[in-house]
């Protein structure tokens, strides 16, 4: 077997990373100058420039292209990875339906909300009653978000999908140990306290711009419900971005 790429690069990874960015630059390029793909013409050949001023032009959208690319092509890689698992993940929830996935979910989190209750009441084991109302809070809230993720997903084209599907996905894994930290003092250290310095964080490099940090800090306190609303508030960018960077993944590698 030959150790060239059947699309002209070297193989494995670094081919198909070749590949890829001859591909993405060569459809920037064709945006303004014919035939810079080269393999769908290859009876009249690539165009060059001739003249200074089409050299000019030439090089300098190259050079924007190239810029470009150094952007999105990272951004490319994370969408293949999440387009992979999302993928097995759209698998299970085809083979199962919606009813399937939610089914699977209210009884996962059912079964152990009822372990957690029944180790209450036995004497060699002490768990405090807040600690089920806790598992099952979390259990409520995964379970739905699980649904919706998987409505979404199921009934919406790519726009629905990107723009509620992955987000209530998201929040099916970030919302539930947020719930039961609410409702269960012993894990503050291990959920909430975390998620206050993050959002300290946030808010001294992130969010600084136009004066958001001041405003949030002035009109919001951290405490409480507004920890499950800071969570539900990054699921949904975060959601939004992984759903960007398939779509961009898609256009890329449209055929996997």
């Amino acid at each position: 077997m030959s150790t060239r790429s059947r699309s002209g690069g070297g193989g494995g990874f670094v081919g198909a990373i070749r590949a890829d960015v001859q591909r993405l630059h060569g459809a920037w390029m064709e945006i303004v100058f014919p035939r810079q793909r080269g393999r769908g013409h290859s009876v009249m050949g690539k165009w060059k420039p001739e003249t200074l001023p089409q050299k000019i032009g030439y090089h300098g959208w190259s050079v924007l292209g190239v810029i470009g690319l150094l952007v999105l092509y990272p951004l490319t890689v994370i969408g293949l990875a999440t387009r992979y698992y999302a993928a097995k993940l759209d698998s299970t929830r085809t083979r199962l339906g919606i009813v399937g996935v939610t089914g699977i979910a209210l009884l996962g989190w059912g079964l152990l909300t009822i372990a957690w209750g029944a180790m209450s009441y036995m004497d060699q084991v002490e768990i405090p009653l807040e600690a089920v109302l806790a598992v099952a809070a979390a259990s409520g809230v995964a379970t739905v978000s699980t649904a919706l993720a998987a409505t979404f997903s199921k009934v919406g084209g790519r726009a629905v999908t990107v723009v509620l599907a992955y987000p209530f996905a998201m929040t099916a894994l970030f919302l539930p140990p947020v719930v039961a930290a609410l409702v269960t003092p012993s894990l503050h250290p291990y959920i909430l306290d975390p998620s206050y310095d993050f959002a300290v964080w946030a808010l001294d490099n992130v969010l600084f711009v136009g004066g958001l940090s001041d405003y949030l800090r002035g009109n919001f306190t951290l405490e409480g419900p507004a920890y499950a609303a800071m969570w539900v508030g990054i699921s949904f960018p975060l959601g939004w971005f992984l759903g960007t960077v398939v779509a961009l993944a898609n256009l890329v590698r449209p055929s996997q």
